[in-house]
């Protein structure tokens, strides 16, 4: 098989799938436990914690664990809808993961205003419009760093500051974003963000949000006093274990990883290009390293990644989280509005992907489009 969606889940590092195993067995103690086995289990999870902070330039106490990306978002929203009662307006981007975009359907049934901002072609956020859209009224806003399906960069940091010269909160979905370019919180100037494990070679079911010191939020999950009394639940040990293991490694191997995806993605862009038909969605400059997504007319999506599976290659029509969706993606339709007869295809490569692996889904491409686009 050649694995080209890695946007969808990522493969598990060696080196965090043996960091885990002793916590599945010999190591098995609760963490909040007293005795031995709990303080053994309890400094592997500190020690994750601040694996995870030193990746993204946090603190280790400004690290809250999750279940994954999508705990992480709603506790974000939801959270602070909470703690900040006196100001009912959210702004978020029209092409947020569904985890914000549902969080906020849900603000609105109980009274909250939510804002969606619209983005370009490139389908980025214009910080004008998000700046008109922010008022003393918002308690929060939420512009993801990445795009999960076009892979675009997201002027964050500036629409940061805008956000906290009204006094606002700025929250930022960086599940795509970690393990492909430099993500640090100071510099991006947000008070709290998600991330989730198995995006960068974590295992699945763990993730992160990060919550600035000082920053007031309600609980979503209430029960014990894990997580300094604000996410109640026994933790779990080895996949934290695994997630600070995994990120450590993505976050030394940056550098190196991303010149080289950079790389595969511009000849997987040039080769597919060439063919008839054939349109690069998001921005060519600011764009994730490993992402091509492309829009092919004529065709349809199901049955392009069905084809392209038979052939043994792995790809995606967008989010996996919108798999068997009949309805067109709302990222592209928020990026070409009532646009029709296009076949969505999203190419993302990973650390093990290489030159061969490119061309080949390349030719197949090709060989599908040269056939006869009657048959899709």
């Amino acid at each position: 098989m050649i694995y080209l969606d890695h946007a969808a889940t990522s493969p598990l590092r060696r080196e965090a799938l043996q960091a885990m195993l002793p916590f599945f067995s010999e190591d098995f103690g609760n963490a909040s436990a007293g005795y031995a086995a709990g303080r053994k289990a309890r400094a592997a999870l500190e020690r994750a914690r601040m694996q995870t902070a030193q990746a993204i330039g946090a603190q280790r106490q400004e690290i809250y664990l999750t279940s994954g990306g999508s705990e992480a978002d709603n506790w974000a929203l939801f959270g602070v809808a909470g703690a900040r009662p006196g100001r009912r307006r959210i702004v978020v981007s029209s092409v947020e993961h569904h985890a914000v975009l549902r969080a906020c359907e849900a603000l609105e049934s109980r009274g909250a205003e939510v804002i969606r901002l619209g983005v370009s072609q490139d389908g980025q956020v214009d910080p004008e419009e998000a700046a008109r859209a922010i008022t003393e009224e918002t308690a929060l806003v939420s512009v993801m760093l990445a795009n999960n399906e076009v892979g675009t960069i997201e002027p964050v940091a500036a629409i940061a500051k805008l956000a906290h010269a009204k006094g606002t909160l700025m929250h930022t979905d960086a599940v795509q974003a970690i393990g492909q370019i430099p993500v640090n919180v100071g510099e991006l100037g947000v008070d709290l963000l998600s991330l989730s494990a198995h995006k960068f070679g974590g295992p699945k079911g763990i993730g992160a949000l990060y919550i600035k010191s000082g920053t007031r939020i309600d609980s979503l999950i209430y029960g014990g006093e894990q997580e300094r009394g604000l996410r109640a639940g026994t933790e779990n040990v080895p996949l934290a274990v695994g997630m600070g293991e995994a990120i450590a490694a993505a976050a030394s191997e940056l550098e190196q990883t991303a010149a080289r995806e950079r790389e595969l993605r511009e000849r997987m862009i040039a080769l597919c290009l060439r063919l008839p038909g054939v349109r690069l969605n998001g921005s060519r400059v600011h764009r994730l390293p490993g992402n091509v997504h492309l829009s092919i007319r004529g065709m349809q999506s199901a049955l392009l990644v069905t084809n392209l599976d038979m052939r043994g290659i792995a790809a995606s029509a967008g989010s996996a989280c919108a798999a068997g969706s009949i309805e067109r993606s709302h990222v592209l339709e928020a990026m070409f509005p009532k646009e029709a007869g296009w076949a969505d295809l999203r190419l993302t490569l990973g650390p093990e992907s290489t030159q061969e692996d490119v061309s080949a889904a390349a030719a197949a491409l090709s060989e599908l489009l040269h056939r006869g686009k009657g048959e899709f």
